[in-house]
């Protein structure tokens, strides 16, 4: 039973790393290594296809290693955060629109409190 459950997250979080790709408020990185986790518990073989994918196998073994997210990923995640807050502060009422800014503050400085490697 757990093993499907496993499987079956990672098959949500590929999905929802998949539509991320595409929307600027979604990440596509942390859900990739969320799919590797879940198949490393559930599918030996798609968590390989997932560590040996050009795109997104670097990222998952740095993470791995070190927790450590590279320079180019950190600037990725901080426009996504600034054209979240911009989108916020344009359409969202006064105060809700703070909920997105300490949102993006919050995970921006997560984000660049972990080490590159």
């Amino acid at each position: 039973m757990a093993r499907r459950l496993y499987l079956a997250g990672g098959f949500v979080s590929l999905g929802l790393g998949a539509i991320g790709a595409f929307l600027p408020l979604l990440p596509t990185v942390p859900f990739v290594i969320l799919a590797a986790w879940c198949f490393a518990r559930s599918s030996p073989a798609l968590e390989r296809r997932l560590l040996e994918d050009p795109r997104f196998g670097a990222h998952i073994r740095r993470w791995r290693a070190h927790g450590a997210i590279s320079r180019r990923g950190k600037l990725a995640a901080s426009v996504a955060f600034a054209m979240s807050v911009i989108a916020a502060l344009a359409f969202a009422a006064f105060p809700w629109s703070l909920v997105t800014v300490a949102a993006a503050a919050i995970g921006g400085t997560w984000i660049w409190t972990r080490p590159e490697d």
